[in-house]
């Protein structure tokens, strides 16, 4: 028995010299190459930005986009403290549209401490719909909300 143990024991410790050295093998061929001996040079000036003219934009904050959207909740988790806000929204346009919304989080002095955001896809005309816009991150107790920006983009 004791020579069995004894036995073990060697096969062991040969194994773990092996693991060591094949560790060591491995960490060598993964070192970091040496750095680059180029020349450092300053940025290049890039050309100037055309814009596609055929490129398709949401209509930014229209107006009567931003009375399609009403807050109906402004809740803060009392678990994790991140704002969120539920949205109404109701496709005032004659076309089916899809909605991008905009949310600022406030605290109670009015300064701007989260933002979040919801979409709604293929309202159609005088439809409506409940989204939340999930704020990011944890926020003070009496933080408000406030619709920030809208985009209506009519579907196709």
């Amino acid at each position: 028995m004791t020579l069995a143990v004894g036995g073990g024991l060697i096969v062991a410790g040969g194994v773990v010299a092996l693991v060591h050295a094949a560790m060591s093998s491995v960490q060598d061929s993964i070192a970091l190459p040496p750095r680059s001996e180029a020349p450092y040079s300053e940025p290049y000036e890039e050309e100037p930005y055309e814009e596609d003219p055929y490129a398709e934009e949401p209509t930014a904050t229209e107006p009567d986009a931003k009375k399609d959207v009403t807050i109906t909740a402004c809740t803060r988790d009392p678990q994790i403290g991140w704002q969120s806000a539920k949205v109404k929204v109701v496709n005032g346009s004659s076309t089916t549209a899809s909605y991008t919304i905009m949310m600022e989080f406030l605290d109670e002095d009015g300064v701007k401490v989260a933002e979040g955001g919801a979409g709604v896809v293929d309202l159609e005309p005088g439809g409506s719909a409940v989204k939340k816009a999930q704020g990011l991150g944890e926020v003070p107790p009496g933080t408000t909300c406030r619709i920030s920006d809208v985009w209506r983009t009519p579907s196709d």
